[in-house]
């Protein structure tokens, strides 16, 4: 029987000040006079249409992301906040994140941030060097950065996380950990640290940049700065995640243990189990702003459904649980894909022998070497 999982609520806020050439998110970038009221009503519309996938169910967190969601206005996050949890019930201290781009952080802001109930804040921060920051496209600079930082600091935020990169073009091993070192002397709560990929449709996978570090100076900058996070504090939860105690990030480990989540806004995905009909559902909204508008709240709204069949969940829930550092139980597996474990024995067994997995008791997690071969270690879950 299909258990479902802790929901969450995921709300896609499109637009930016400018397109970075290495994302593939569905990210627009926003010319003057943003329609940031009517995109809230259409974000209400939209719960409105899913609200009967989820009644009665309590919402875990929420996350704000984008785009650049620190472009909307306090006082429209305040009236989409209001609205969700009049429509669902929320979970005492629910985690709150919003996505913000230090070169969008303004003085006060913030403070009307944390009154509408935001209290985390997730900073795409990339680098601290400037000249590298030039060559990813961002919009700030190191002083903005850490400026930005202060200012959410200032403002009573302590659950702060900072999104870092490495490889980055003309990158140096001394390069990375100095931007590792800005990083802890704003005394972060939780750090994501991932390399840079040239993404298909982004402008870098069509003209990568010169300067690329190759794949064994990759690997040495990620286990030097594994090496750095751990001794500065930060445990290492998930492959790109470290956080100090407490202060994992709640929405993205739902993602990871195969969790549910509304997915609302432009481009949006969702997953919901719905215990009626033991169906593992995921849902995606269209993509364009300007069509989203019109139809939200509609079925035309709705880019697909995908019913997940039982015999595509175990490579789903892999491909998402062996991303924890921890793994994942047996019995998670079984609650949320509905499957007994020994429906997985064999391809556990065959991963176990190439010294990919290790097993313990009833959790499984990858080995050292299994963390090397991810991939292949979750192509052996296909079509079980």
């Amino acid at each position: 029987m299909l258990i479902p999982p802790p929901l969450a609520l995921y709300v896609h806020l499109p637009w930016c000040v400018r397109k970075c050439p290495y994302c593939d998110f569905n990210s627009h970038q926003g010319k003057d006079g943003l329609p940031f009221d009517a995109y809230v009503d259409a974000l209400l519309r939209d719960l409105d249409h899913d609200l009967p996938l989820v009644w009665g169910r309590t919402v875990h967190s929420v996350f704000f992301g984008g785009g650049t969601p620190s472009l909307f206005p306090p006082e429209t996050i305040d009236r989409f906040l209001q609205g969700a949890s009049s429509r669902l019930r929320f979970a005492p201290g629910l985690e709150v994140t919003l996505e913000t781009n230090p070169g969008t952080a303004e003085h006060g802001r913030f403070e009307h941030y944390r009154a509408a109930g935001v209290n985390r804040i997730s900073f795409g921060i990339q680098s601290f060097d400037d000249a590298s920051l030039q060559k990813l496209g961002r919009i700030h600079d190191s002083r903005e950065a850490e400026h930005a930082v202060k200012l959410a600091q200032d403002a009573g935020f302590d659950n702060l996380n900072l999104d870092l990169m490495y490889a980055l073009p003309g990158q140096t091993l001394a390069m990375a950990e100095h931007d590792l070192q800005r990083a802890f002397a704003l005394q972060p709560a939780h750090v994501s640290h991932y390399q840079l990929t040239l993404e298909p449709n982004t402008v870098f996978f069509a003209r990568p940049p010169q300067g690329i570090p190759d794949d064994d100076l990759a690997w040495d900058m990620q286990e030097h700065c594994q090496a750095l996070l751990a001794d500065a504090g930060y445990r290492h939860y998930e492959v790109s995640a470290y956080a100090r105690a407490g202060r994992r990030c709640a929405h993205n480990l739902n993602y990871w243990r195969y969790g549910d989540y509304i997915g609302i806004g432009a481009g949006a995905h969702g997953k919901i189990t719905v215990g009626a009909t033991q169906q593992v559902l995921r849902r995606w909204k269209v993509k364009h702003p300007t069509a989203y508008l019109a139809a939200a709240g509609t079925p035309d709204a709705i880019g697909g459904d995908d019913d997940i069949t039982p015999e595509r969940r175990p490579f789903e829930f892999m491909l998402n649980a062996l991303r924890l550092q921890d793994g994942f139980a047996l019995a998670d597996f079984t609650a949320t894909t509905g499957l007994p474990a020994k429906h997985i024995a064999t391809p556990l067994e065959q991963a176990r022998q190439r010294g990919w997995l290790a097993l313990s008791g009833t959790n499984v997690m990858l080995t050292a070497l299994g963390r090397r071969f991810t991939n292949d270690v979750i192509e052996l879950f296909l079509d079980h």
